[in-house]
């Protein structure tokens, strides 16, 4: 094994995993700076959730390396990255989990109840990124009382709530409407900067995407390079267009 760079929180390298025998990651390697926003892009079924799920430790790769903070989570059990996950992670799905017995406040503190912290302090965090993301009204209603687009601000505030090292965040606003779509994001980038929280976004959408400091794309489980070719002379230019021409 080859320890990762120190200033990179996250490192992966040659991922590989395949879901029923069908390739979703084929080699993938990368590294993610620490306070860093990362979006991975790439059209359906290129391979975004299944690279979070393995960097988060929530899907073990068939091969290859996962490091955080230069620990090795993937030679990591069950229950070490489940602690990992409760005490350093952050996880945003496509699509809002919340406890149906919990109102909006508890559910956006779960996170950090879970890890022990007061009731006192969990609600005053819930609370306050309820109000950051224009649903503290909200803060007592039952999930089946809230929309879709309500319910996923609160799974978003519980995700930033706990103040994680790293937050995965897979298609964060899917549910929202477009006009709602920027302020969520301002509101998670700004929280991610103030906290030095390491943001791993996968999107495909080009909005979301502009928010970060880097992309990495993906195609069919592996990464897309970019070829940037150097702008052509005016010679090269005309040359070009004579023979186009």
């Amino acid at each position: 094994m080859v320890a990762p760079p120190d200033n990179d929180v996250l490192w992966a390298r040659a991922l590989h995993f395949q879901h029923n025998g069908s390739p979703a990651l084929n080699g993938v390697s990368l590294g993610v700076r620490e306070g860093e926003i990362l979006a991975v892009t790439g059209r359906r079924g290129s391979g975004k959730t299944t690279l979070l799920q393995c960097l988060a430790g929530l899907l073990p790769a068939q091969q290859g390396e996962v490091w955080f903070n230069s620990t090795p989570v993937h030679t990591m059990g069950p229950l070490t990255r489940e602690r990992l996950r409760r005490d350093r992670f952050g996880w945003i799905d496509p699509v809002p989990l919340l406890v149906p017995e919990l109102n909006a406040w508890e559910n956006a503190a779960l996170s950090l109840l879970l890890r022990g912290t007061s009731r006192r302090r969990a609600k005053a965090a819930a609370l306050e990124w309820l109000e950051r993301l224009d649903i503290g009204g909200c803060a007592r209603k039952r999930p089946y009382e809230l929309v879709q687009s309500e319910r996923q601000r609160v799974a978003i505030a519980r995700a930033i709530a706990a103040a994680p090292t790293v937050l995965f965040a897979d298609e964060p606003t899917a549910p929202l409407f477009r006009a709602d779509r920027v302020q969520v994001l301002r509101t998670l980038a700004s929280a991610a900067r103030s906290h030095g929280i390491t943001v791993v976004l996968a999107t495909q959408d080009p909005d979301t995407a502009a928010l970060a400091d880097r992309t990495v794309s993906l195609l069919d489980g592996r990464r897309v390079h970019t070829l940037q070719l150097p702008p052509l002379t005016e010679t090269e230019g005309r040359t070009a267009c004579s023979l186009s021409a």
